[in-house]
Parts: structure tokens; C-alpha cells; sequence
């Protein structure tokens, strides 16, 4: 199964993620700073999960495979050989939290010091669950949608160029480097490799599409902001 085969069979899904209210308000700097530094918080504790899950699969993967989970990203570098690169993948997870690190503190924010959302918490659940039980195809289809939809969504944004607004500008940069794009494709590299065509992998990318709009939408300010007028929760 190519990776680009499961966003075109779910196309709504991926045009709702990447379309989301909560995105086109941290594009045009409507979202209030306190909304972000909510979102910003419960993504260092995603992204630690997410490490945690990649080191799951590198436990599980095929030895031959164990090098694009501890290699250096660099995005002109050569393509690393295949027992490198499970390990490019810790890496790049490591240098994302590092980069939240440096934004926790730009925003006065302190992950450690906070519980996960319940959105936070049923997508990493699931991602740990699925690289500690299920196939490594599967986890590979599990962890697409969130490395793919990131690289895509900051490109897309920083496309615009002045037209973002500069609270967040500096956010939307981190994932529009070729570098984060480069990590997204090795990952998808393993998806094609090992997953086959089946409802198993389809089902876990659907979940995983499925936790993202969860978790945009916990902290789209806009909704919540209806819901507690309405008295809708």
C-alpha cells in the first residue's frame, strides 16, 4: 500500500484536518494567546508520547530496517540505508521536542506542569497501544497521518507568507522546513514497505485522522467559545 493511497481514500477526513477553524485562526493570529499556549502544552505532551511510541516500533521493527528511529535529520543529506532509518525517526521526534522546549519557554508555558486533555490522551493511548500490539505496517499507518498532516499544513501556511500573522508565524516555520517534510516521507518510505493492503491499516489511519480533528478541535477557540455560550460541552 502506497501512503498516498490512504489520503485518497479518505479524502473528507483529510480535507477537515487540514481546513480545521483552529488552524485558520492561528494563521490569521486570531487565536487568543492563551488558546495556543493551551494547544502548545498538550503537543510537548503528544510529542513525548509520540517518542515513546517510535521507540515501541523500533523495538518491533525488522533489524535490517533499525537505522530511519537515531541518525541525524538533515534535509539535503543523503537518503540513509535502510538500517538507519527507524532511527532518523527518533531523532526528528527528538529534535521536535527540543523545538517545543525552546517554544514552552518563549511562551512562559511548563509541560511537565500540566495533565493531558482527554483528546491528548486517547490519541497517544492509541498510538502506544498500536506500536506495542499491533504490526509494524499498522503503527507505520498509525503515525502517518500526524508526520504528513504537520509537514503539509506548514508548508501550506507559510506559503502565504506576509499574509501570516506574526504571533504564530515562528510556529508554522518549524514545520515548514524541508527537514520536517523529509521525516515525513521516510516515515511513509516504512509505510510502503511494510503495510499491505488491508483494513487493518486503513482502519489505523482512520483512527489516527479521527484523533487529529480531535485534538485541533479541543482547542479551537472559536467552537468552544459557542459552546459555553449555548451551554453546549
Amino acid at each position: 500500500m502506497r501512503a498516498a493511497h490512504l489520503i485518497e481514500r479518505h479524502p473528507e477526513a483529510w480535507h477537515a484536518a487540514t481546513h480545521h477553524p483552529f488552524l485558520d485562526a492561528v494563521r490569521d493570529g486570531a487565536l487568543p494567546a492563551d488558546a495556543f499556549a493551551a494547544w502548545l502544552t498538550q503537543d510537548y505532551l503528544f510529542v513525548g508520547d509520540l517518542l515513546a511510541a517510535q521507540a515501541r516500533l523500533l523495538a518491533r521493527a525488522p533489524r535490517p530496517d533499525h537505522g530511519v528511529l537515531a541518525g541525524g535529520l538533515v534535509a539535503d543529506e543523503a537518503e540513509p540505508p535502510r538500517r538507519a532509518r527507524f532511527f532518523t525517526l527518533l531523532s526528528g521526534a527528538l529534535d521536535e521536542l527540543e523545538g517545543h522546549d525552546a517554544d514552552a519557554a518563549r511562551w512562559g508555558v511548563r509541560g511537565e506542569e500540566v495533565r493531558p486533555h482527554r483528546a491528548t490522551l486517547t490519541y497517544t493511548d492509541f498510538l502506544l497501544a498500536t506500536a506495542a500490539l499491533r504490526p509494524v505496517g499498522e503503527t507505520c499507518a498509525a503515525l502517518t497521518p500526524c508526520m504528513r498532516l504537520y509537514a503539509y499544513l506548514g508548508q501550506a501556511l507559510a506559503a502565504r507568507g506576509e499574509g501570516v500573522a506574526a504571533p504564530y508565524r515562528a510556529w508554522i516555520e518549524t514545520y515548514a522546513h524541508p527537514a520536517f517534510a523529509a521525516l515525513a516521507a521516510r516515515l511513509e518510505s516504512l509505510l510502503d514497505r511494510y503495510v499491505t493492503d488491508s483494513e487493518a491499516a486503513r482502519v489505523a489511519y482512520r483512527r489516527a485522522m479521527t484523533l487529529e480533528l480531535d485534538f485541533f478541535t479541543a482547542h479551537d477557540y472559536s467552537m468552544n467559545q459557542r459552546a459555553c455560550m449555548t451551554g453546549i460541552t
